[in-house]
């Protein structure tokens, strides 16, 4: 028989796997006030760094069911800002329960001998119902009403789909009777309470900002027009001598470990290559003491020489190993570079007709980048110091969801990137990928959580604020991005990322005038 007058059904267990006795999910229709807590998913403007934020918002309207009587709720703190709720609801509740069912029961079934919408005996419908679906169907009636009332304590901080009835359904429906009281268990996540390690510690943030030697809009300017002025030059074979900086060699690259005896030892797969173009102007990314020792090498020439990764190298496993290096040189080409005059002005940077038009505009963009990367540092610098300062029980719910998220995004990017096909995206996508990337990023994830609250309580305390106009002007932007590209978008939601975003922006604007800031060069 199919019952569907009912809408809350029982389901088999749809809950995490850290609370086993779960048995009932909760109904999508109830209204216990959730608060949602988001994370912005793009940076203040183009080239700042994402910030996360968090804000009280989605807080859904009361709507609870009036109760024939109180029920009982004790409430019980829990790590990991988790609350237990002890629910007991008195027999008055469970009777009032009891008569809805049957009375829904009554306006949907047609039993043989019964007219429609007349009255039908209990005894009569309860057999031909079924004693247990009754039952089963009470219970469910009994969760539904009273679960908003017991809720009341944590309305507008209950995180979303953070709710679970720890009571198994099996349990309440073993010993159920209306005459009876009913008790179940309830946890759920709340917003979790930051807790400054000490009184106004943001007022007194004293940062270091490292910035990168290569963060230079000199050097980046001399090597960008270098980089153009090649692109200009024709390619030559080299015949009477040997490899110089500024030419470009082709060669085949072997390597082998060096044993304690000096003898080689295995090969080295992932430092082997054979046809590498190298241009000697643009070598940062080799081995300390690889150009130096290839110097002078001639077409068809080999070289054999010794070099130690450093304690530094990017591949773990030959960080500090010694290995022995062949190199034959291929082929040797230098570049025949025309003079560097107002004659390629407009080949270097076309609508350019003088030489240092071309400069001025190439080195204005090498220092806007150059800011935009100390803004960058800075607002990171910030953000890793403010993390430090504050202390958060971060709930369960909160961090699976942020790790999706980032994982969502990091997922998109490789989208992007290597245009996965089905398979491999599913691959990615699984359940088994998604908790091996929570565990890995597991600190990761959470400082980025703790600078979410962090920064939306200073938000909070200092009173910030940002202008309507700021508001429509960043909106509309935004819904112009996603119409450029075509994509669909909920105007509310977007306004709401967008009002995370100027919170983040106003913090971080707020901290780089107060802080006492350094930057040092590494």
């Amino acid at each position: 028989m199919e019952l569907r007058s009912l809408t809350l059904h029982v389901q088999p267990s749809l809950l995490r796997p850290s609370l086993p006795s779960f048995s009932i999910p909760i109904p999508q229709n109830l209204s216990l006030g959730f608060v949602r807590i988001k994370s912005t998913r793009q940076a203040f403007h183009q080239q700042k760094p994402m910030v996360v934020t968090a804000r009280n918002v989605a807080i859904e309207a009361d709507n609870k069911d009036r109760l024939p009587a109180d029920i009982d709720v004790t409430e019980t703190k829990e790590p990991n800002s988790r609350v237990r709720l002890s629910v007991k609801v008195p027999p008055l509740v469970c009777q009032d329960c009891y008569r809805r069912v049957l009375g829904e029961f009554s306006k949907q079934i047609k039993v043989p001998g019964f007219r429609v919408r007349k009255k039908i005996p209990d005894s009569i419908l309860i057999n031909y119902v079924g004693k247990q679906h009754v039952q089963q169907a009470t219970i469910e009636s009994i969760l539904k009403r009273t679960l908003p009332h017991a809720m009341s304590s944590v309305t507008g901080k209950a995180l979303r789909d953070s709710v679970r009835i720890l009571t198994k359904f099996s349990e309440m429906n073993e010993d159920f009777s209306p005459q009876d009281f009913l008790s179940y268990e309830v946890v759920v996540d709340v917003a979790p309470e930051v807790k400054w390690v000490t009184a106004d510690a943001y007022k007194n943030l004293k940062v270091v900002v490292e910035i990168d030697d290569e963060i230079n809009a000199e050097r980046a300017f001399e090597t960008e027009l270098r980089r153009r002025h090649k692109a200009l030059g024709a390619m030559k074979i080299v015949t009477d001598r040997g490899l110089q900086i500024g030419d470009v060699v082709v060669v085949d690259i072997f390597a082998t470990t060096i044993n304690e005896d000096d003898s080689s030892g295995e090969k080295i797969p992932s430092a082997e290559t054979k046809g590498y173009h190298l241009d000697t102007e643009e070598s940062d990314n080799l081995l300390p003491g690889f150009l130096d020792s290839i110097i002078g090498i001639r077409q068809g020439e080999t070289r054999t020489f010794p070099l130690q990764f450093p304690d530094t190298w990017r591949q773990e496993n030959l960080r500090g190993v010694r290995a022995q290096f062949t190199v034959d040189c291929k082929e040797l080409f230098y570049r025949d570079l025309p003079v560097l005059d107002d004659s390629l002005a407009d080949k270097l940077l076309p609508g350019c007709s003088t030489l240092n038009e071309v400069k001025e505009f190439v080195l204005n963009r090498c220092k806007e980048v150059e800011q935009t990367a100390r803004e960058q540092a800075t607002d990171n610098a910030i953000l890793d110091q403010l993390c430090k300062m504050v202390e958060v029980e971060i709930p369960q719910s909160l961090f699976e969801e942020q790790g999706r998220q980032l994982y969502g995004a990091k997922l998109l990017e490789l989208q992007a990137q290597t245009k996965l096909n089905e398979e491999q995206l599913a691959s990615l996508s699984n359940q088994k990928a998604v908790s091996e990337y929570l565990k890995h990023q597991r600190e990761n994830i959470t400082s980025i959580i703790k600078q979410s609250l962090a920064v939306a309580e200073l938000f909070r305390r200092e009173n910030l604020e940002y202008s309507t106009e700021e508001l429509v002007k960043e909106v509309e932007n935004s819904v112009a991005e996603f119409k450029r590209h075509k994509q669909e978008y909920d105007e509310e939601r977007v306004k709401e990322e967008v009002q995370e975003i100027l919170e983040g922006a106003k913090v971080l604007e707020w901290l780089r005038e107060n802080a006492d800031i350094h930057y040092v060069t590494r």
